[in-house]
């Protein structure tokens, strides 16, 4: 008797009850398309950099946390802001009461940043920066420190995030206007290319569309859909693409699906090199698509948290399996509040037991060849390319999330697996199936109210001590900028490094571009 069970990705890709045959794959790993990974050895040259994602309180606090991370044997370091820095407030500012230090760190102005990498050689370390909207400001401040560090300008590497496209269609940290936001991104790129050449200049972020519900499909379509939107506007800026793409990179999200996970990742690969020739770029560097990933902040469950500990292996596998440059790792507890020490410790090794005890690192691509895997990263690739037809017949990106389009899909996801974990068809493990009453987790971080209280007091003393009268110059031929067709980042700079604030430097932009 035939078994006619029709099973689905969360994509709603019908997974065929046995797999038989796959077209071959002809490319090597390091090679165009780059389906097989971007280095010829992968991780038997190098692993991929481990990145745990960290910043809550004040500045001191994470900068505890750094040095702990760091003696634990994480690799790289990945900054988590708060969200008046994120939208651009000072924490005395009427709009940031009550969420001063919640959600990442509090940095007011390039004094913080000091304090944040107090001990720190910013030429020895890479970091990444979880910013959109600032992403200006927070850079420029790194860029600051720097210098004040003595660093050669020419070597300091990280990522910012700078990615306002998905802020307007999944996770709502913007501050202006598309078009201008646009125009101070493409000014990072252009600054960068000249000033800080090893600086990746965006991380186009799948991640925070995939946490406000899509599909995998969804996310590997709309993420490469506004990287089509970026690679257009800094070639009507009059870019070379052969020198700025190199500097893109992007941020996935692995969810739990596992070969559903890693085929997204290949496929990603070749069909960033294709958008990417297809635009002019015959530099393969400038093909490659490079990327973070982070395990599924949305897929933890408050509910037997512990559970979140297998989740998060099984995902981290997934990117390594898929590929991915560098990888953060969740910590168990996150359902219920920032990850405690312990969490953030256990989510490390996770990362290190798949490196150096499982074996999957000792050959590139271990499941290509696959039926099932190949197959799936075809049929990934065909049905995120009808998404990206479609955006395109729209005229891009940017006017598709001006219309709607990528928020509804999105909402209509997200709607749809709701519907299913409430039905029951979807098990979520201790939350509709196998639970039990006491959960048994009571240890939580928690930030107190007083963070606002210590940065106003801070702001107080720093505007007592500044050269008032050059932070108010500064500000004005930002402003004369901002009007103009300069680049940006100079004006931004000089600000920055007379200790103007980050809200101020934010506001002087809001006079002239508005608010969204």
């Amino acid at each position: 008797m035939m078994n006619d069970k029709k099973i689905t990705t969360t994509s709603g890709i019908e997974i065929k009850e046995l797999y038989t045959w796959a077209k071959p794959v002809l490319d090597a790993p390091g090679e165009f398309p780059f389906t097989r990974g971007i280095q010829k050895d992968m991780y038997r040259g190098r692993l991929w950099t481990m990145r745990q994602y960290a910043g809550f309180s004040t500045a001191e606090e994470s900068n505890k946390r750094y040095h702990y991370l760091l003696k634990q044997g994480t690799t790289g370091l990945s900054v988590a802001f708060d969200l008046p820095t994120q939208i651009g407030y000072d924490s005395d500012h009427n709009m940031s009461e009550g969420e001063v230090g919640k959600v990442g760190v509090a940095i007011d102005s390039l004094k913080d940043m000091e304090m944040l990498f107090d001990g720190i050689s910013l030429e020895k370390v890479t970091t990444s920066m979880t910013i959109n909207a600032t992403a200006s400001i927070l850079l420029a401040m790194y860029i600051a420190l720097a210098k004040k560090q003595g660093a050669d300008l020419k070597k300091i590497s990280g990522t910012i995030q700078n990615d306002i496209l998905k802020e307007y269609a999944a996770r709502g940290t913007y501050i202006y206007p598309p078009k201008p936001s646009m125009r101070i991104i493409t000014d990072i790129f252009e600054y960068c290319s000249k000033e800080v050449p090893k600086w990746n200049t965006i991380s186009i972020s799948g991640y925070h569309i995939r946490e406000a519900g899509s599909t995998a499909v969804q996310e590997l379509a709309f993420t490469l859909a506004n990287g089509k939107a970026y690679l257009q506007a800094a070639l009507d800026k009059g870019l070379d693409i052969n020198i700025f793409a190199k500097r893109l990179s992007f941020f996935f999200n692995c969810h739990n699906n596992f070969f559903e996970e890693i085929a997204k990742f290949r496929a990603a690969r070749r069909m960033w090199a294709n958008i990417t020739k297809s635009m002019g770029a015959k530099d393969p560097k400038a093909q490659m698509l490079r990327f973070h990933t982070q395990t599924g902040g949305s897929t933890l469950t408050a509910q037997q948290p512990l559970n979140n500990v297998v989740r998060v292996t099984n995902q981290a596998m997934a990117a390594v399996l898929g590929g991915t440059q560098s990888l953060h790792t969740n910590g168990f507890d996150e359902a219920l509040s920032l990850p405690t020490e312990a969490a953030a410790k256990i989510a490390l090794r996770t990362q290190q037991i798949i490196a150096f005890e499982s074996g999957v690192t000792d050959t590139v691509d271990p499941l290509a060849g696959s039926y099932f895997v190949e197959n799936l990263t075809d049929e990934i690739e065909a049905a995120a390319q009808l998404y990206i037809d479609k955006i395109d017949a729209m005229g891009g990106s940017v006017t598709a999330i001006e219309n709607g389009y990528i928020q509804n899909e999105i909402a209509k996801a997200a709607y749809d697996y709701q519907v299913e974990v409430e039905a029951g068809s979807r098990i979520i493990v201790g939350v509709n199936q196998f639970t039990q009453e006491k959960e048994g987790i009571t240890d939580v971080m928690k930030i107190d109210e007083s963070i606002r209280i210590i940065q106003t007091e801070k702001l107080d003393a720093l505007k007592s001590e500044r050269d008032n009268e050059a932070v108010a110059e500064a500000l004005t031929q930002l402003k004369i900028a901002a009007e103009g067709t300069d680049n940006l980042m100079p004006f931004i700079l000089t600000a920055v490094e007379a200790y103007a604030t980050l809200g101020e430097i934010a506001d002087t932009l809001r006079y002239v571009y508005g608010e969204y």
